[in-house]
């Protein structure tokens, strides 16, 4: 989702991680790669926006574990490569919540034990106990938010409201947007538009998302969830679709830019923390879940970075700017219309079809 670049530098020194263009990767993790050594050294796969060199050097300094992280762009992009084998080495995934549920179905998480825990309870009610996951079985909220707009205020004149704003600005927008590169969010955005669900199972509805998204193929400049930072910072795009985490960031770092949660509704989700049956160091995972339950680090990593946290002891820490911060913690009301972004189990296969299709033509 997000780099982090002020971090770059840090991380590379701290967990042997070696740069690329496009972000942090592991030099070379592959399926179960070693076992020697693997109660000392933890290997981590996340979205790049959760690396965070204080939060490794906090642990490591703790606990004596090096930490090894390797990154990617979409839940899809994980699933894949664990399915495919190629996660063996880790044990901690961050997987977003709807992902959660297929992850379990295929057998490929381990039930945590909540004896081995030590603040589940400063979690918020919702999050103790959610829909994807029930009485957090098999994971532990990590950060939520909302998916939305960001734009360059300075050059749309006239702010987004609501999803329509990209067809209705379809000329002026034209190879200056993009769209995330996931097929439920961006197909939900439209399917909510459209009066829908996020989780429709009618085929029909679906297709009238992608006859929608068709028309407005030609004006996107890519479907992507991670570089349009850097392009919309430079001024080659003037509007992207993105994961409030990020919106939140940029707009801090850049106030020309604003974000806007689109008002017909949009998705409401949890990225999570969970452990792999295939890990090879269960007890480092549970160290690292622990360092996350305390309050006063979960505050710790909502300001560094700008992501909204889960854990109430650590929400009632934070300075009382960030919690009033109504796209960091959007108020109730606009919450109802944001819809948690749920397995849909065959019909998905439909999903995907049309989703093929569009960004393949």
């Amino acid at each position: 989702m997000t780099k982090r670049r002020q971090f770059v530098t840090g991380l590379a020194g701290l967990s042997g991680l070696s740069l690329t263009s496009c972000g942090w990767k592991l030099a070379d993790v592959r399926a179960a790669s070693t076992t020697k050594g693997s109660r000392d050294q933890l290997y981590v796969y996340t979205w790049t926006q959760y690396t965070d060199k204080e939060l490794l050097t906090t642990f490591s300094t703790q606990t004596g574990i090096k930490v090894l992280a390797d990154v990617y762009d979409s839940n899809d992009v994980m699933l894949a490569k664990l399915q495919a084998g190629g996660g063996g080495a880790y044990s901690v995934i961050y997987p977003s919540d709807y992902i959660v549920r297929k992850m379990v179905d295929k057998g490929l998480l381990a039930e945590i034990n909540h004896n081995r825990l030590i603040g589940l309870d400063n979690l918020f009610p919702r999050f103790q106990n959610p829909t994807y996951d029930p009485n957090n079985r098999y994971s532990i909220p990590f950060s939520w938010g909302t998916t939305g707009l960001i734009y360059n205020s300075e050059k749309l004149k006239t702010p987004p409201e609501d999803w329509e704003y990209l067809w209705q600005n379809q000329e002026q927008l034209s190879k200056r947007m993009t769209l995330i590169n996931d097929v439920r969010e961006v197909m939900g955005a439209v399917l909510r538009m459209l009066g829908y669900s996020y989780n429709s199972q009618n085929e029909n509805e679906i297709k009238q998302a992608y006859e929608k998204l068709k028309i407005l193929k030609g004006a996107i400049a890519a479907f992507d969830t991670d570089a349009w930072r850097n392009q919309i910072v430079a001024g080659d795009l003037l509007l992207a679709m993105c994961y409030s985490a990020d919106g939140v960031k940029i707009t801090q770092e850049y106030p020309k830019f604003k974000y806007v949660i689109p008002k017909s509704g949009s998705s409401l989700w949890t990225d999570t923390i969970v452990i792999p049956k295939s890990a090879p160091n269960p007890d480092g995972a549970y160290a690292w879940f622990n360092l996350i339950l305390r309050s006063e680090v979960s505050a710790q990593i909502t300001q560094r970075l700008s992501i909204a946290t889960p854990n109430r002891s650590g929400f009632e820490e934070l300075p009382k700017k960030i919690q009033s911060n109504s796209n960091l913690f959007p108020p109730e009301s606009l919450l109802q219309k944001c819809e948690r972004i749920a397995f849909l189990g065959k019909i998905e296969e439909v999903y995907e079809r049309y989703w093929t299709e569009l960004t393949s033509a």
